[in-house]
Parts: structure tokens; sequence; C-alpha cells
């Protein structure tokens, strides 16, 4: 389930980029590129507008996603290894050793 939420929070922030692309910050964006069509068909307020409408809009999918991917969130670990981290470590008892020590390199 994490990764349909991953896949869908990247697809999103991709439209929200591009979306933020297109608009113009001087207000020109979408609208001044297509030259006198766009006041013809829309207006260039009402192209604003949508841009900043989506805007908001994918800037709120983002959000409720990644918040809501948090409790999709398994709460425990199947990996014994990690469990063993919280876990007092145990202690072995040290065996004596069974073979006799070398016997040191006397010197002349």
């Amino acid at each position: 389930m994490l990764v349909v939420f991953g896949i869908i929070i990247i697809i999103a922030s991709v439209i929200l980029g591009l979306i933020i692309l297109i608009q113009n910050p001087k207000g020109g964006g979408l609208s001044a590129s297509f030259g006198g069509i766009g006041n013809q068909l829309m207006g260039v307020k009402q192209t604003t507008d949508v841009l900043e409408k989506g805007t908001w809009l994918f800037a709120a999918i983002i959000g409720i996603l990644c918040l809501t991917s948090a409790m999709f969130i398994p709460k425990t670990s199947g990996n014994a290894r990690d469990n063993q981290m919280y876990e007092a470590p145990v202690s072995t008892p040290v065996q004596p050793s069974t073979t006799a020590p070398l016997p040191s390199p006397r010197t002349k």
C-alpha cells in the first residue's frame, strides 16, 4: 500500500511542478504563450485562476497523501535482527583454552 501512495505522490509532485513552471511570475504565463488566443478563449484572468487553483489542489493532495500514508506503515517489523537492537545483549561465558601455551623462545 505504501508503494501505491508513493507512486501517487510522485505523479502529483510532477504535475504540481509542471503547473508551477507554466505560470509566469509577471502574470503572462500560459496565456501569453498562446498570443491572442488565450484572451479569446478563457481570458488572462481566468487562466491564472485555473493555474492557481491547480497549484493549491495538487499541494493539498500531496500533503493529505503524505499524512495518510503514515497510517499504513507497519508498527512492527518482521526482521528479528532489528528486534535484537532493542533487547539486552546476552553474554556468553568465555571457554578456557584446552591447549597448552607455546613455550617462550629462549634468548642466548
